[in-house]
């Protein structure tokens, strides 16, 4: 299918088929195209904690509750759960991490001064927001939501319903999933599964304004 044709057809799922399993197969594929997200210099601030069964599901919608518990059933009832997190800051080790993996991969073809160059780069963008712009945190949020597109298109692709959520209690959250120690917060949560056939949304036009309100052509 076009990807102008799952961006039409795609919506936010209200209410999950608790009987149907997402295959480990497609699983795997999505979470490949995750991992493949763009980020700004491929800084890559990101980790993805992903629940697959009862307990693990249970324990991310412990974020859901008190003000947050029209959430819960989507968590519970979906197939998977992934919560997208986001590093607390930009370390010289997840630097150094960076540079070492492309290294790996063959970005440099055993040239230094392009590694080099590489690092500068990554590094620029780093401290401009870190010192100059003071929106370091903000930014490496953004590229998490880089990856939340590709993992809501993704999903549409291989015929998988997804919800993302922003109502939930982070601090809940990261104190219930130990991120804070580990370096990153959550930022978002996606459930994936199949649609309930009493799910209102998938029956409701999608509605977005129109191309002449949007764009503007120089």
């Amino acid at each position: 299918m076009q990807l102008t044709a799952l961006a039409k057809s795609r919506y936010t799922t209200k209410a999950y088929d608790n009987s149907r399993k997402i295959p480990q197969e497609t699983i795997d594929i999505l979470l490949d195209q995750l991992r493949h997200s763009p980020s700004s210099v491929n800084s890559q601030p990101w980790h993805f904690v992903v629940a697959s069964d009862e307990q693990g599901k249970a324990r991310v919608a412990k974020g859901a509750e008190g003000g947050f518990v029209y959430n819960e059933a989507k968590i519970l009832n979906a197939s998977h759960a992934i919560v997208l997190c986001t590093r607390t800051e930009m370390t010289e080790e997840h630097l150094q991490a960076l540079l070492a993996q492309e290294e790996r991969d063959g970005r440099f073809d055993g040239a230094a001064d392009a590694m080099a160059g590489q690092d500068k780069s990554r590094r620029g963008y780093v401290n401009l927001h870190k010192h100059d712009q003071k929106d370091v945190q903000h930014w490496m949020e953004k590229q998490t939501y880089l990856a939340l597109g590709t993992l809501l298109l993704g999903a549409a692709s291989l015929g998988l319903d997804a919800t993302p959520m922003e109502g939930f209690d982070f601090k809940k959250l990261d104190s219930e999933l130990g991120l804070r120690e580990k370096g990153f917060t959550s930022l978002v949560i996606v459930a994936l599964g199949y649609r309930s056939e009493t799910d209102f949304n998938a029956k409701l036009p999608k509605s977005r304004l129109p191309a002449e309100t949007v764009f503007t052509y120089l």
